[in-house]
């Protein structure tokens, strides 16, 4: 599921935190899925119960997963509301870029670069 490079510049914490993102953005977790806990993924990963938490935190306050007390940390269904959220804007973006006569090709430089910001 995670997997850490211990080579990688990038802390452990961000690893998880990353990867973990990605895996529910693209929807290889799906809403509701359970996530190992803190303990079992720091002990799986050989790292500090600490990091796996702080990503998990990071996660949280994203909104992409929740933590239901004794039944775990679960994927939230915030993850698809975020979806529809950036739909909308893509939306808004793209309407507003026809307005301005912008090409298909100009209105994606634009995003890209706005993306690497």
């Amino acid at each position: 599921m995670i997997s850490l490079d211990p080579v990688s510049p990038v802390p452990p914490y961000e690893q998880v935190r990353s990867q973990f993102a990605r895996q529910i953005a693209e929807r290889e977790l799906a809403v509701g899925t359970r996530l190992p806990t803190v303990r079992a993924l720091a002990a799986e990963l050989g790292i500090a119960v600490n990091t796996v938490a702080r990503a998990y935190r990071e996660l949280e306050e994203a909104g992409l997963i929740e933590t239901r007390g004794r039944a775990g940390t679960v994927v939230s269904a915030a993850g698809e509301r975020s979806r529809e959220l950036v739909l909308g804007a893509a939306r808004s973006f793209a309407a507003t870029a026809r307005e301005q006569g912008l090409t298909a090709q100009e209105a994606l430089e634009i995003v890209r670069a706005a993306l690497a910001d």
